[in-house]
């Protein structure tokens, strides 16, 4: 893999809607493993999350642009134009479209815990190291995982990460800090119409810059 270019940290979700512990989980690992940048890959829709209760790809979008003002991050929902629907085909396609950037998944523990779920889950791994955050609750279950089993064999500190010869994967890099608490499900139990603070012109993608309109959903795991 190229090892002179940018490196990136790739968080997916949902981001119904974006919060301070997104951010706050972005800004550690990007200072963790000497990240350029996160993207906040916000997705069209989550097979493995139900659509009831889901908000506008837009508000979504606008609601991550205002939590992650004046930090590196950026707020794309490229799978839409990308027109894919799984994790495993849209990072292909990035890697594809970006060969001198370096990516790195960065995901919560709750979601390796049903990582074995995700389509092509190894070649996933296969294609970027991957970062797992602590997740309040989580941890157990994400020890116990099938995905986990697989991929122990591959850990790396964050330190051995940066300083290997070769920018390649499998290599699992478990990021422990103080569990985050907050979640969107909360913030939409003590607000059911959060989204409609958002209403207005369509967002601009900070990766692609084209505007992001409402489309079917897609994206997923």
């Amino acid at each position: 893999m190229n090892q002179t270019g940018p490196i990136t940290g790739l968080l997916g979700g949902s981001f119904n809607p974006a919060h301070a512990g997104h951010r706050r989980i972005s800004l550690f690992a990007a200072d963790a493993l000497g990240l350029d940048e996160v993207w906040w890959m916000v997705s069209p829709g989550n097979p493995l999350k139900p659509k009831k209760g889901m908000a506008p790809l837009a508000a979504r979008v606008k609601s991550a642009k205002a939590m992650s003002r004046r930090a590196p991050i950026r707020v794309t929902a490229i799978e839409q134009q990308l027109g894919t629907r799984y994790t495993v085909d849209t990072l292909h396609a990035l890697s594809g479209r970006y060969p001198k950037r370096r990516f790195v998944w960065l995901m919560g523990s709750d979601n390796l815990a049903q990582f074995h779920r995700w389509k092509d889950w190894r070649d996933i791994a296969r294609q970027m190291p991957i970062a797992v955050i602590a997740r309040p609750g989580y941890d157990d279950d994400a020890i116990a995982s099938p995905a986990m089993a697989w991929l122990r064999k591959y850990r790396l500190s964050a330190a051995g990460l940066l300083n290997r010869s070769e920018w390649s994967a499998p290599a699992l890099i478990e990021l422990r800090f103080d569990p985050d608490p907050r979640s969107a499900t909360a913030i939409r139990r003590a607000d059911p119409h959060w989204a409609d603070g958002y209403a207005g012109p369509a967002p601009r993608d900070d990766v692609t810059h084209s505007l992001i309109h409402e489309t079917s959903p897609g994206g997923g795991a």
